[in-house]
């Protein structure tokens, strides 16, 4: 990357013997370079890139190592090895691969932890759990918040957006909320900014709610919420590319309402679904009502 710099500097008059002591580089190196500033290396590179760039487009979820596989496929002759330092260079990642960064570090807690990693509950809308997961889509990042009741593992509030801002967390929570009419839940989350941010704990308190928080570092103390969002991702995101974020959001609530709620049986629950055992078990603690709401 000198050399281009030395070119312009001798133009103006300055010698290169004077530039390459100052830039630390040999003469030698700077006049074979400039009789072929394109090296065979490099001109190879650039194809190698071009081609890699095609196979991404036409398959974002590929890294490297499949790259790798389809230029050699294609009759490119290169390593893995240099694959990866090209796709590295040139930020050719999977979609699916996230990427390495800064931790954020959780704020402080504006709640008690209520739950204390019992995740079980005597009766129906006696303990919620909420939680954000993300999916790219071909219109960009897709966000869905949802709400289950600990008690028959149902999703009973959800929300979709193209952005993570505490007004998700609240159309979930305000979803749950008029869907089951709950009053004195307890409703336990991370101590992510949505659900820490004023306009929720100011909804919770509204709708006569309980907030509960986990400890910073323990991802146990959501684990339940988190091993729901696992079975979305298995069961729904990662089944295809997402053109749009309506059509993800149409595949997600089809999955909850049809096959989850109503298809899905569960261990936990004695082989049962979500929605049978609410109906059979919601006479406990008084609630003599049976709803399959």
């Amino acid at each position: 990357m000198k050399f281009p710099l030395v070119r312009e500097l001798a133009a103006e008059g300055i010698p290169v013997a004077v530039t390459s002591r100052v830039l630390q580089f040999s003469k030698q190196g700077y006049f074979k370079w400039l009789r072929d500033p394109c090296s065979a290396r490099d001109r190879d590179d650039a194809y190698l890139v071009n081609a890699a760039v095609d196979v991404h487009r036409d398959d974002p979820e590929f890294g490297y190592r499949f790259i790798s596989d389809e230029l050699s496929r294609q009759g490119f002759t290169a390593s893995e090895n240099r694959v990866h330092r090209l796709c590295k260079s040139h930020r050719i990642w999977s979609v699916t691969v996230k990427k390495k960064g800064r931790m954020k570090v959780p704020g402080p807690p504006v709640h008690d932890d209520l739950v204390r990693r019992d995740f079980t509950a005597a009766w129906r809308d006696q303990l919620w759990l909420t939680d954000i997961t993300e999916h790219p889509t071909g219109e960009g990042t897709f966000y869905f918040c949802s709400v289950k009741d600990v008690f028959s593992n149902r999703i009973v509030g959800y929300a979709s957006g193209s952005r993570r801002p505490a007004a998700l967390a609240v159309a979930a929570l305000r979803h749950a909320v008029e869907r089951r009419g709950a009053r004195a839940t307890v409703v336990h989350s991370d101590r992510g900014s949505q659900f820490r941010s004023r306009a929720f704990v100011g909804e919770l308190r509204s709708d006569g709610l309980r907030g509960s928080m986990g400890r910073t570092g323990a991802c146990a103390d959501n684990a339940a919420m988190e091993s729901f969002h696992s079975l979305l991702q298995k069961n729904v995101l990662d089944r295809r590319r997402w053109a749009t974020r309506d059509e993800l959001h149409l595949a997600i609530v089809t999955w909850i309402e049809r096959t989850y709620h109503r298809r899905r049986r569960q261990r936990a629950l004695g082989k049962l679904t979500p929605i049978e055992y609410e109906t059979i078990y919601s006479g406990r603690n008084g609630d003599l009502e049976l709803s399959t709401r």
